[in-house]
């Protein structure tokens, strides 16, 4: 192999964010969604976690150790050789490795996958079929739901996952190119899997839970600006809500992220979210968050009126994206 061939193979430019790679990749992923097959990328972390779990556990690494190990084997296993495999593959030919990254960033955001189990909690026919569309996106009990909480429930997914659905893979993509993002989704994959105050996680689940945190920091609070900016502009919602409710009452719901940009879409929808949650048999919060003087959420079109100020905000998360890289890339 010559030199200028080897060069080639380690150009760490390819690996660089591309407006065109990543505005490719936001269209495929709005016309086509984020598809459900066997050998789903994510769905692959997810498989490779559970094996390092396993065997990170037969040999006795099940602390805060194991959970470390756990991503390290996770960062080189899909971070590494998803590297090495856009390297090769440029090397090969730049248009391998063009298709290669926009087909990882397209797996790596879910915006109109995220809307579509929202709006299945308003399609459901009947109450039954709307706590099984809840189920599928949150954690808590859904036996005491009613069609309201039902549709509270989906509002506060929605705005929750705007953010480490979609807006901080862009982030991370922008930030770091094609390692951050595929990184980001290690350690949200983490967080979902194993990033839970249990018996069984309360430790080896602690580096991922806190990653997560970390890396959706930033984040989470341009959400909370941007969704604010959006309400300004969107006929019925409030913009000033957005910035007051999402300052004051960010805390309230728990950990460091989440509560932004739920809080801020709580005020720009003027709609108070959350109300009484059971989990596990037992009312673990009765918290509304929103302005006072708006009515409780859940109504018939509340779910839709949430849809729109999300897939807005991440539209225009997506547009700053482009053009933040090409910018960067002049």
């Amino acid at each position: 192999m010559d030199l200028t061939r080897l060069t080639d193979l380690v150009d760490l430019t390819v690996l660089a964010p591309d407006p065109v790679l990543l505005l490719c990749a936001v269209l495929l992923d709005g016309v086509l969604g984020d598809p459900v097959y066997r050998w789903h990328p994510v769905r692959l972390m997810g498989h490779t976690l559970t094996g390092a779990e396993r065997l990170l556990r037969r040999t006795g690494l099940d602390g805060y150790a194991g959970g470390c190990m756990l991503f390290l084997i996770l960062s080189v296993c899909w971070a590494g050789v998803g590297v090495a495999l856009a390297l090769l593959l440029h090397g090969l030919h730049p248009a391998l490795n063009w298709i290669y990254q926009v087909f990882v960033i397209y797996s790596m955001v879910a915006l109109r996958d995220l809307c579509r189990h929202g709006l299945a909690i308003e399609r459901a026919e009947n109450l039954e079929g709307a706590r099984l569309a809840v189920s599928m996106l949150v954690g808590r009990d859904t036996s005491t739901m009613d069609a309201a909480a039902c549709r509270r429930a989906g509002m506060e997914s929605l705005s929750e996952n705007a953010v480490d659905g979609f807006i901080a893979p862009l982030f991370w993509y922008v930030l770091l190119g094609l390692p951050g993002i595929v990184l980001f989704k290690v350690i949200s994959t983490m967080d979902s899997m194993v990033g839970y105050r249990t018996p069984r996680y309360v430790y080896f689940g602690w580096c991922g839970a806190r990653l997560d945190d970390l890396f959706n920091l930033i984040p989470a609070r341009l959400t909370y600006l941007l969704m604010a900016c959006v309400a300004f502009f969107l006929p019925g919602y409030s913009g000033r809500k957005a910035l007051s409710v999402g300052w004051r009452q960010h805390a309230l719901v728990p950990g460091p992220n989440s509560g932004w940009s739920e809080a801020a879409a709580a005020g720009a929808v003027q709609r108070r979210l959350v109300g009484p949650v059971w989990q596990d048999g037992k009312l673990i919060t009765e918290i509304w968050i929103g302005d006072e003087g708006d009515p409780e959420g859940g109504q018939a079109g509340d779910l839709r009126r949430m849809c729109v100020l999300v897939v807005v905000t991440c539209l225009i998360a997506a547009v700053l994206a482009v053009l933040m890289v090409f910018v960067l890339a002049v």
